[in-house]
C-alpha cells in the first residue's frame, strides 16, 4: 500500500491553517470537477482533493494521520504499525468520503472510527448502569448532551482474565489559539471486566464532551484490543498456544506441562499425535458467562544433533525405521 501525502495532494504545507486548507481545497475542487473538467484522470484527481480534504479539515483526523504519517513521502510503501491509534481519544464522527471510492490508505487509517454512530454499542459500563441510547438533546431550556468520545486502549490478555484497574493514557486533540490542532494528554484509571474480549467497549459515563447549557456529559468508550503476546494467540473467546512436543512425546503418548493465561495444567497428548494436531481445553479460552475455548497447537520439535551421539541415533533411525515422508507424492 503506497503512502499518501494529503498536504501534497492540496498542495498546501504541512503547517497549513485550517482557511489555507479550505481555500485550497475549494479552488482545486472547482478545477477538476467531473461536471466541468472532461479531461482524462480529472475524476480521480476530483476524488483524491475530496480525500486528502475530509482528513485535514478534521482536527482529529488530521493529528492522527500526522502521527503515523511522521517522516513518510508520497509513494512509499507502507503499513499502519499495530496499535498506532491505541489512545488516541476521538468524538464522533462522520466521513465524508465514500467507502466504495475510498483509497486503501483511507481505509486502513480510516475505514472503521471516521463513521462510526452512536447507539446501538454493546460492552460493559463503568457506572453499572448499561449503555446509553441516542440521548441527543433535551427540550427543556435549550440543554445539549455533550457529545460522546471513543478511543481504543491496549491491555495485556491476562487482564481478561482476571479483570483489572490499569492506568491508561489518552490523547485528544484540541485547537490552539493559532487554530491549529495540539495534542491533550490526560490519564484515566479505568477497571478492567473479567472476561472483556477484543472489540468490545467499556463505557465512561461523563467523560465525553460537556454538556452545554447545563445538559448531561457526553460519555467516552474504550474500545478493547489486546496486546500482542508472545505465547498465545486470541480469535474471539478463544485463545490459541503453539505448544512444542518431542518426537517421543508424540508418538508415543506422555502428560507434559502446559502453560494458560490462568496458569500451567498438566496436559495429556495422545500417541500418535501429529504436528499441528489442536486439543482443545474447554472453557479455558477467555471467561465469561459462556466462555472461551483454549486450543494448544502440537509442533512437534527435532532434537538437535550437534554431537556424535546424537548423529548415531539418527543414523539408526533411518536404518532400522525404513521411514520415507515423500512416499504419498508418488516421487
Amino acid at each position: 500500500m503506497e503512502f499518501k501525502d494529503y498536504y501534497q495532494a492540496l498542495g498546501v504545507a504541512r503547517d497549513a491553517s485550517a482557511d489555507d486548507i479550505k481555500r485550497a481545497y475549494r479552488k482545486l475542487a472547482r478545477q477538476y470537477h467531473p461536471d466541468i473538467n472532461k479531461a482524462a484522470g480529472a475524476e480521480a484527481r476530483f476524488k483524491e482533493i475530496g480525500e486528502a480534504h475530509d482528513v485535514l479539515k478534521d482536527p482529529e483526523k488530521r493529528a492522527a494521520y500526522d502521527q503515523v504519517g511522521a517522516g513518510f513521502k508520497a509513494g512509499q510503501e507502507f503499513r499502519p504499525p499495530p496499535g498506532w491509534d491505541a489512545g488516541f481519544e476521538h468524538g464522533e464522527s462522520f466521513s465524508e468520503t465514500d467507502a466504495q471510492t475510498a483509497s486503501d490508505f483511507f481505509e486502513a487509517l480510516f475505514g472503521r472510527g471516521a463513521r462510526r454512530a452512536r447507539g446501538g454499542r454493546g460492552g460493559f459500563a463503568q457506572d453499572g448502569s448499561g449503555f446509553a441510547g441516542n440521548e441527543g438533546f433535551s427540550t427543556e431550556g435549550f440543554k445539549a448532551r455533550g457529545g460522546d468520545h471513543q478511543a481504543k486502549v491496549l491491555i495485556d490478555l491476562e487482564d481478561a482474565y482476571r479483570g483489572a484497574t490499569r492506568a491508561l493514557s489518552l490523547r485528544a486533540v484540541e485547537l490552539g489559539k493559532d487554530g491549529r490542532p495540539h495534542m491533550r494528554e490526560r490519564t484515566l484509571n479505568v477497571k478492567i471486566p473479567k472476561g472483556v474480549r477484543q472489540g468490545q467497549q467499556i463505557r465512561l459515563a461523563g467523560q465525553g464532551d460537556p454538556g452545554i447549557g447545563g445538559g448531561p456529559a457526553g460519555d467516552l468508550y474504550l474500545e478493547i484490543e489486546f496486546n500482542p503476546h508472545s505465547l498465545y494467540r486470541v480469535e474471539g473467546g478463544d485463545v490459541y498456544l503453539d505448544l512444542p512436543v518431542a518426537p517421543w512425546e508424540a508418538v508415543l503418548g506422555r502428560k507434559v506441562r502446559a502453560p494458560t493465561p490462568d496458569g500451567a495444567v498438566d496436559l495429556k497428548v495422545p500417541a500418535g499425535s501429529r504436528s499441528g494436531q489442536k486439543l482443545r481445553l474447554k472453557g479455558r479460552g477467555i471467561p465469561a458467562s459462556t466462555p472461551g475455548d483454549l486450543y494448544v497447537v502440537l509442533q512437534i520439535v527435532l532434537p538437535p544433533a550437534t554431537g556424535e551421539a546424537a548423529q548415531k541415533v539418527y543414523r539408526e533411525m533411518e536404518e532400522k525405521l525404513a521411514f520415507n515422508p515423500r512416499a504419498g507424492l508418488g516421487v
